[in-house]
C-alpha cells in the first residue's frame, strides 16, 4: 500500500513553489530580529547549542488552577464579591466580644457557601485536568539515538526532535513536514480543532526533504531551522532551513499544527518546531472578553443599597444606645436602669464613655443585620444558571436531525440577557442562507442560460405583481427537467446546453472555453470512490465546488490531479467525441479577499499559455482588454438580474499569454514568493496584478445560496416581539435588498432609505483621481443623506396619528458605512438607524460589522445580539453583549467564540422569545425575592433591637439565622430559577409581544425592586408586632407560665418561614412536584431541625433546648398566633396583586386570563402596530386593552427615540 501511494500525486510545487532554487541569507532581512529569534537543531536536540535555548517541553495545561494553588486562587476568586468580604470580616470578628452570636454560627454557612462555589470550580477543573493528562499520554514514534523510531508520550517530546505519525493520528506538536507515504512529501489535514472546517487542507514537504522518508535515510539528516518566535497566527509562518550549506524558504504549507489530523495519507516525517503552550494552537487559546448580564450589574448596585441600609440602620441603632446609655447614670450619679448596673460594667457599655460604647455597638449592629445581605444569593444564582443552560442544551425543539447538533450554551452567565435582546445584528450567508452553494444560471457569450427561479425571484415578483414567467430563460417547460437526477451543488438546467447540445449553439467555442475555466481554475482535489467509480470533490469553498460540479454535469469532468497536470473529460466541440485532456498547470494566484479573484496559469495541450480567471465584478471589469469587452454590456445586465434575484456572481475572464512576458512575470513571480520580509505577501500580490490585465471577458455565473428553513417566519415572529433587525452582509445592494424581502426583513409597507456613495459626482471626481476632494464630498454626501433622512422619519411621525404609522427600513453600503461610522457623523448615523425597523449594511468588512455592533451597543445602551458562522463574525459576536454562533459550513470558528451556538437561525425564535423570556422572568424573580426575604428575616431583628433598647441582643438562637439562607429559604427559590413559567413555550410563540417585558425591563426595575424591598419592610413589622403584641405578658400555658424569649424567638421565626415560603407559593405561576416539595419540605424542615437541635444538650443548643417538643408544640395559642401572623403578613401582597390582576394586568396575566375563560385574544400585530389595531377595541375588557396600548406605547416611545 505504501509503495501504491508513493507513486501518487505530486502536488508540492502546485502550492508552495518548492522547485525554486535556494536563495541567499541577505534575501531574510527578518531572520535574526526581534520576533524571529527561534533555532531549532533539527534531529539533534541534545546539541549544547540547543539545551542552553532552554525551549518549553511539550507539556500542556488547560487548567485554570493546580494542586498549590487552588485554594489560594479560588478562595481569591471568591473573595472579590464584596458580599463575601463583609461576611469575612464579620466571621472574623465574631471571635470578639462584639459579636452578638457566636463565632461558628457565622463561619459555618460562609463556609458552606464558599465550600460550594469552590466544589463547583474545582469539578470543572477537574474534567479539564483529565483531559490534558489524556492529550500528554497520547503517544508518538520518535527517532532515537540508536537510529530507529521508538513510542514516546507527547508531553516528552522536545523542540528538535524527529517524529513520525500515523494516519487518522493527530500532531503532537507544530512540525516541519519533512516527508510523507507520498513520493513528493505531500499530506492531507484536517483542520476541524482549530478553525472548525471539515475540508481537507494540503500540505507539501521541500523537495529537497521529500526524500528522507525511511530509518537509514534520516540517520544521517541535520538541518537548522531559524524562524519566527511563537504566536497566534494560524495561517502564517516566517522561516528557512539550513541544509548541506544552503537555505530554502519555509511557508505555511510546510507546517503541521498540533491538534489537527493527517488524513488520507499513511504517515508523515517531521521536525518538532513549536512544543506545549509554545504551539499556535495554544498561542489561540486565550479566555473569551468577560461578559456579565444587565441584571446582574443592577444586582450589584442593590447590594450596595442594602449595605447603605445595613449601615443606616446599624448607626440608627448606635445613636438611640448612645442616647439611652448616657442616661443610665445621671449627673447626680442616679442609677436609672439599676438592673443592668451601668456602674459596674465593661467598655462595650459604660454611661461614662457612652460615644465609645456607641461606637462599639454600631460595629455589633453591623454583624448583627447582617442578614440583610443574602450570603447564598450568588451561589443560588449560579446553581439556577447552569441549570438553565441544561434545559436550553437538552431543548429537543432546537435540535438539528440532519447535522446531530443541538443547541448549546456555552456560558450560563448571560441565560437572562437572552431575555431583554432590543437588536439583532446578523450576519447573512450561512446564517440566513444555508451557505450550500447551487449553480443555477449562467451568461455566456452576453446569452443568458438557466431555468427556473429561485426563492428570492419568486418573492420579487409577487412584491411587484409580475408574472411568474417573464421570458423563456426564466422559465422551465422541458418535462425532463423534473426528472433530472439530484446533484449536490447543481440544480441548472438549460436544454440548449445540456447533454452536448451546447456544441450548436452560435458561440460553442466561448461555451467551450468557459467551462474549461470552471474546471481548471480551483484548487479542488478529486476524491475517486473506488467501487463506484464516482467523483468527489474536496473544495476550499462550497462556491468552488459548485463550479467543478457543474463543469462536470455540463461535459468537463475534472477527474485528476497531479503535481504539475490537471486532467479533464471534455466533449470536443469540432468532433463531438469525449475525449481526455491534460493541462500543464504552472502557477496558482489564490483567491484572498483583497483580491476578490483567482487566476491559474496553464499550458494547453497544443502548448498555449493560457491565464484563466474568475472574481467579483467590481474587480474583474477594469481588468478587461479593449478587444475583450464584447459581451460587455449585456453581462452586466445579467449580472444585475442575477444579483436582483439573490445570486452570487462571478465573471469568467481568460488570456492568451506570450512565452517572454510569461518568463519575465515568472521570474519576479518566483522571486515575491521566496521573499522571506514583511512585505512578502505585498509583493505576491503586486506581482500576480501585473498578469492578471488585458483578459477576455467569456461571461458569468450565477449560484444560489438558498435560504434557511423557517427564517422568514422566524424574522417574522422576532419583529412581532419588537426587536430589531440589522443585517451585516458583504453583498452587493441589489442582493442583500431583494433577500431582505424574500426573508420578510422588509416589507412592502415600508418605506426605504437608501445611503450610497453611487453617484455621478462622486464616480466623476474618483475618475479624476483626487482623492482628497472624493473624501470630502463623499463625507459631505453621507452627511446630506443621513439628515435627509431623519427629515422624512420625522416628517412622517408628525403626519402618523392621522394616516397611521409608518416604518422605514435602512440600507447602507460598505463605501457609506466607512463614513458614516466616523466620529463626526456616528451619532447622526446611529439616531437615523435605531428610527428604522430595518437595517442593511451591504459590503461591509469584518472590522465594520464590529464597529457597527459596538456603536449599536454603546449608543443606545441596551441589549445587542450578534448572531453569524464564519470566522469573519468572529469581532462581531465578542463584541455584542450576547453572541450566537452558528454551526454551519463555514467552520466553527464563530461557534467557538460565541455565549450560545444553535445549528439554525431558525432556533433563534425559541431561544429568545421561549428561553430567553423564562430565564429573565426567573432570574428577575428569584433575585427580588431573595431581598425579600432577607429583609423581612434582617428588619425583625431591628424592631427586635429597638423593643429591647438596642441592646444588640439577637431576637433568635444563633443556629436559626445561620441556616435561614442555607437551608430554611434557599431551595424554594432555586425551583423558582429553574421550573417557573408564566405562560406555555406555546404561548410565548404565539404571543410574541410578550417578550417586550424583558426589553422594557418590567420586571427587574428599580420601582420593582424597591417595591418588592417595602414588602419585605412591612413583612417584618406585621410579623414582629403581631408576634410582640399576642404573646407578650400573655401566659400561653395551662401553668400560668408567660412567653419567654425562647419561645417568642421560635414563634416569630417560624411565622418569618412560613411567610417567606407562603409568599413564593403564591409569586410561582408554574407548578411542579418539585415546588411543592422545597416549599413545604422546607418549613418541615424547620421543624425537623427544631427538634434535633432541641434535643441537644443545652450547653450546645441554649435556648432551644426542648423549645418546640416541650413549650410551642402543645400550646394551641402558639399555633393560632402562628396563623393569624402569617395571614396578615401575606395579606398587603395578596391585596395588591387582586388589584394589580383586575385593574393593572402584566400582559402574561391577560393571557393566562383569557385562556381560563376561553375567549380569544386577537394575536398581537407586527410592532409598532398599524393603524387596524384600533379595530379590536371594544372586543377586550378595558384592564386588558389598558395593558396592550401600555405595551405598545413604551415600544412606540422607544423606536422613536434618538
Amino acid at each position: 500500500m505504501r509503495g501504491e501511494r508513493r507513486k501518487g500525486l505530486r502536488l508540492s510545487k502546485l502550492y508552495s513553489f518548492v522547485c525554486f532554487r535556494p536563495f541567499s541569507r541577505d534575501d531574510h532581512s527578518q531572520i535574526g530580529q526581534r520576533g524571529y529569534s527561534r533555532v531549532v537543531f533539527c534531529n539533534d536536540p541534545d546539541n549544547p547549542e540547543a539545551l542552553q535555548l532552554n525551549y518549553r517541553g511539550n507539556y500542556v495545561s488547560t487548567t485554570k488552577y493546580t494542586a498549590a494553588n487552588f485554594i489560594p486562587k479560588s478562595l481569591f476568586e471568591q473573595f472579590r464579591r464584596v458580599a463575601n468580604i463583609y461576611f469575612l470580616v464579620v466571621a472574623f470578628v465574631s471571635f470578639s466580644p462584639l459579636a452578638p452570636y457566636t463565632a461558628p454560627s457565622v463561619l459555618a454557612p460562609l463556609i458552606v457557601v464558599i465550600g460550594a462555589t469552590m466544589v463547583k470550580e474545582g469539578i470543572e477543573d477537574w474534567r479539564r485536568r483529565k483531559q490534558d493528562v489524556e492529550a500528554n499520554n497520547r503517544k508518538v514514534e520518535v527517532y532515537g539515538k540508536n537510529y530507529t523510531f521508538v513510542e514516546t508520550k507527547w508531553k516528552d517530546l522536545r523542540v528538535g526532535d524527529l517524529v513520525r505519525v500515523h494516519k487518522d493520528s493527530y500532531f503532537p506538536a507544530d512540525l516541519l513536514l519533512l516527508s510523507s507515504s507520498y513520493d513528493d512529501g505531500i499530506c492531507y489535514v484536517e483542520t476541524m480543532n482549530l478553525d472548525g472546517e471539515t475540508n481537507l487542507k494540503l500540505k507539501n514537504a521541500l523537495e529537497i526533504t521529500s526524500s528522507l522518508n525511511d530509518e537509514e535515510s534520516l540517520k544521517n539528516f541535520r538541518a537548522v531551522i531559524k524562524c519566527e518566535d511563537p504566536n497566534e497566527h494560524l495561517y502564517s509562518f516566517v522561516g528557512t532551513l539550513n541544509y548541506d550549506g544552503k537555505q530554502y524558504p519555509l511557508s505555511p504549507q510546510q507546517i503541521l499544527l498540533r491538534d489537527s489530523k493527517l488524513k488520507n495519507t499513511d504517515c508523515v516525517h517531521g521536525v518538532v518546531v513549536f512544543t506545549g503552550h509554545d504551539t499556535k494552537v495554544m498561542q489561540n487559546a486565550t479566555d473569551p472578553p468577560s461578559k456579565r448580564s444587565k441584571i446582574e450589574r443592577k444586582m450589584d448596585k442593590i447590594i450596595y443599597v442594602l449595605f447603605s441600609i445595613l449601615i443606616l440602620i446599624a448607626f440608627t441603632g448606635s445613636v438611640f444606645f448612645g442616647i439611652a446609655t448616657r442616661k443610665d447614670i445621671s449627673n447626680s450619679e442616679k442609677l436609672r436602669r439599676w438592673y443592668l448596673r451601668p456602674d459596674q460594667t465593661t467598655v462595650f457599655y459604660d454611661p461614662r464613655k457612652a460615644i465609645l460604647a456607641a461606637f462599639f455597638h454600631f460595629l455589633t449592629a453591623l454583624m448583627l443585620y447582617g442578614y440583610l445581605i443574602p450570603i447564598s444569593l450568588y451561589v443560588s444564582i449560579e446553581i439556577v444558571k447552569v441549570l438553565q443552560s441544561v434545559f436550553i442544551n437538552q431543548d429537543q425543539e432546537m435540535y438539528h436531525e440532519e447535522t446531530d447538533r443541538p443547541a448549546r450554551a456555552r456560558t450560563s452567565n448571560l441565560n437572562e440577557e437572552l431575555g431583554q435582546v432590543d437588536t439583532i445584528l446578523s450576519d447573512k450567508t450561512g446564517t440566513l442562507t444555508c451557505n450550500s452553494m447551487e449553480f443555477v444560471k449562467c451568461s455566456i457569450a452576453g446569452i443568458p442560460y438557466g431555468r427556473g427561479m429561485t426563492e428570492v425571484e419568486t418573492a420579487l415578483r409577487k412584491r411587484k405583481d409580475m408574472p411568474q414567467e417573464i421570458d423563456d430563460s426564466m422559465s422551465s417547460k422541458d418535462p425532463t427537467a423534473k426528472s433530472m437526477k439530484s446533484v449536490k451543488g447543481f440544480n441548472f438546467w438549460d436544454e440548449r446546453i445540456f447533454d452536448g447540445q451546447w456544441v450548436n449553439q452560435p458561440r460553442a467555442d466561448i461555451i467551450q472555453k468557459f467551462f474549461r475555466v470552471l474546471a481548471i481554475c480551483h484548487t479542488a482535489i478529486p476524491d475517486v470512490n473506488g467501487d463506484t467509480g464516482e467523483i468527489a470533490y474536496e473544495a476550499e469553498s462550497p462556491d468552488e465546488a459548485a463550479f467543478v460540479i457543474a463543469s462536470r454535469e455540463l461535459g468537463f469532468e475534472f477527474f485528476a490531479r497531479t503535481q504539475t497536470n490537471i486532467s479533464l473529460h471534455e466533449l470536443d466541440h469540432m468532433t463531438s467525441e469525449n475525449v481526455d485532456r491534460v493541462y500543464e498547470l504552472l502557477h496558482v494566484l489564490e483567491f484572498s479577499s483583497s483580491r476578490k479573484r483567482m487566476s491559474v496559469v496553464v499550458r494547453n495541450p497544443e502548448n498555449h499559455l493560457l491565464l484563466l480567471s474568475k472574481g467579483a465584478d467590481s474587480v474583474m471589469f477594469e481588468r478587461l482588454a479593449k478587444h475583450g469587452r464584447q459581451f460587455e454590456t449585456e453581462t452586466k445586465e445579467h449580472i444585475k438580474r442575477y444579483a436582483e434575484a439573490g445570486l452570487r456572481t462571478l465573471v469568467i475572464t481568460y488570456r492568451e499569454l506570450d512565452e517572454d512576458e510569461y518568463r519575465m512575470w515568472e521570474e519576479e513571480f518566483k522571486k515575491a514568493k521566496t521573499s522571506v520580509s514583511a512585505e512578502r505577501d505585498a509583493l505576491i500580490d503586486s506581482a500576480a496584478d501585473k498578469i492578471e490585465r488585458d483578459l477576455i471577458l467569456l461571461g458569468a455565473t450565477a449560484v444560489e445560496d438558498k435560504l434557511q428553513k423557517g427564517v422568514p417566519e422566524c424574522i417574522d415572529k422576532l419583529s412581532q416581539a419588537g426587536i430589531k433587525i440589522w443585517v451585516l452582509t458583504g453583498d452587493k445592494t441589489e442582493t442583500a435588498i431583494n433577500i431582505g424581502y424574500a426573508c420578510r426583513l422588509l416589507r412592502e409597507d415600508m418605506n426605504q432609505i437608501l445611503v450610497t456613495l453611487d453617484s455621478p459626482d462622486i464616480e466623476a471626481l474618483e475618475k479624476q483621481g483626487a482623492k482628497d476632494a472624493v473624501s470630502k464630498a463623499s463625507f459631505e454626501s453621507i452627511k446630506k443623506q443621513i439628515r435627509d433622512g431623519m427629515s422624512q422619519i420625522t416628517a412622517a411621525s408628525e403626519i402618523s396619528a392621522k394616516e397611521g404609522l409608518k416604518t422605514f427600513a435602512l440600507v447602507i453600503d460598505g463605501k457609506s458605512l466607512a463614513f458614516a461610522l466616523d466620529k463626526k457623523l456616528e451619532k447622526e448615523f446611529l439616531g437615523l438607524a435605531i428610527c428604522c425597523n430595518s437595517v442593511i449594511c451591504c459590503r461591509s468588512s469584518p472590522k465594520q460589522k464590529a464597529l457597527v455592533t459596538r456603536m449599536v451597543k454603546t449608543g443606545t445602551g441596551r441589549t445587542t445580539l450578534a448572531i453569524g458562522d464564519g470566522a469573519n463574525d468572529v469581532g462581531m459576536l465578542q463584541e455584542a453583549d450576547i453572541g450566537v454562533g452558528i454551526s454551519g459550513a463555514e467552520g466553527m470558528q464563530a461557534v467557538m467564540a460565541s455565549d450560545f451556538a444553535i445549528a439554525q437561525f431558525r432556533f433563534l425564535e425559541r431561544l429568545l422569545l421561549v428561553h430567553g423570556h423564562w430565564c429573565y422572568r426567573r432570574i428577575a424573580m428569584m433575585i427580588c425575592y431573595f431581598f425579600y426575604k432577607n429583609l423581612t428575616f434582617g428588619f425583625t431583628l431591628f424592631w427586635y433591637e429597638a423593643f429591647a433598647s438596642f441592646s444588640g441582643k439577637p431576637a433568635y438562637n444563633d443556629w436559626y439565622m445561620s441556616c435561614y439562607n442555607v437551608f430554611f429559604t434557599s431551595l424554594p427559590v432555586i425551583a423558582l430559577g429553574v421550573f417557573d413559567q408564566d405562560v406555555s413555550a406555546r404561548l410565548c410563540l404565539k404571543y410574541p409581544l410578550l417578550y417586550q417585558e424583558g426589553v422594557q425591563n418590567i420586571l427587574f426595575n428599580w420601582a420593582r425592586i424597591l417595591g418588592w424591598m417595602a414588602n419585605g419592610i412591612l413583612s417584618s413589622m406585621i410579623i414582629f408586632f403581631l408576634t410582640i403584641n399576642s404573646m407578650a405578658a400573655q401566659a400561653f400555658r395551662r401553668d400560668g407560665r408567660v412567653v419567654d424569649y425562647s419561645v417568642l424567638g421560635v414563634t416569630m421565626y417560624s411565622s418569618v418561614v412560613w411567610t417567606v415560603n407562603c409568599q413564593m407559593a403564591l409569586s410561582i405561576n408554574y407548578f411542579t412536584w418539585i415546588q411543592h416539595l422545597f416549599i413545604w419540605g422546607s418549613i418541615g424542615f424547620w421543624y425537623l431541625f427544631l427538634v434535633v437541635y432541641g434535643s441537644l444538650p443545652p450547653t450546645f443548643s441554649t435556648t432551644a433546648f426542648r423549645v418546640l417538643v416541650e413549650t410551642s408544640a402543645p400550646s394551641l395559642y402558639c399555633w393560632l398566633t402562628l396563623v393569624l401572623v402569617v395571614v396578615s403578613a401575606l395579606s398587603p401582597y395578596f391585596s395588591y396583586r387582586a388589584f394589580q390582576i383586575n385593574f393593572r394586568p402584566m400582559y402574561h396575566e391577560v393571557i393566562v386570563e383569557r385562556r381560563r375563560t376561553e375567549r380569544p385574544l386577537p394575536l398581537p400585530l407586527p410592532l409598532p402596530l398599524p393603524q387596524e389595531e384600533t379595530d379590536i377595541s371594544g372586543e377586550l375588557p378595558t384592564p386588558v386593552e389598558f395593558t396592550l396600548h401600555h405595551l405598545k406605547a413604551n415600544l412606540s416611545r422607544r423606536n422613536s427615540w434618538n
